[in-house]
């Protein structure tokens, strides 16, 4: 029975964690850059769009197919980004749970 009492705790433990966790991933900010800097995308890292951001310079009517790439190349980007902040926030949370070697958070195990 002292086994069961101590896996409830880890249990509610790791509830706790994640939660926090949860609240920072909407805090942490993590901006996608396309073609040098001129088209930027900023999102949450669990990937809520924040801010667009475009250099006038690319505004042509004439050539939306640029922009639009570029926007595509940002957008990718930020996700890109915003997993990586995941993934660490998620793992800072799980530190000190006592997880095996190899599983990852949310509950999978790394390939």
């Amino acid at each position: 029975m002292k086994d069961l009492a101590g896996l409830m705790k880890q249990a509610q433990e790791m509830q706790k964690k994640m939660g926090e966790a949860q609240a920072r991933l909407d805090a942490v900010e993590v901006t996608g850059e396309a073609g040098a800097g001129l088209v930027k995308i900023t999102t949450t890292a669990k990937g809520e769009p924040r801010k667009v951001s475009i250099d006038p310079s690319l505004i042509d009517p004439s050539e939306p197919e640029i922009l639009e790439d570029l926007m595509l190349a940002a957008l990718s980007d930020a996700k890109r980004k915003a997993d990586e902040a995941q993934a660490n926030v998620l793992r800072d949370a799980a530190g000190g749970l006592g997880l095996p070697p190899g599983f990852d958070m949310p509950f999978g195990v790394k390939s």
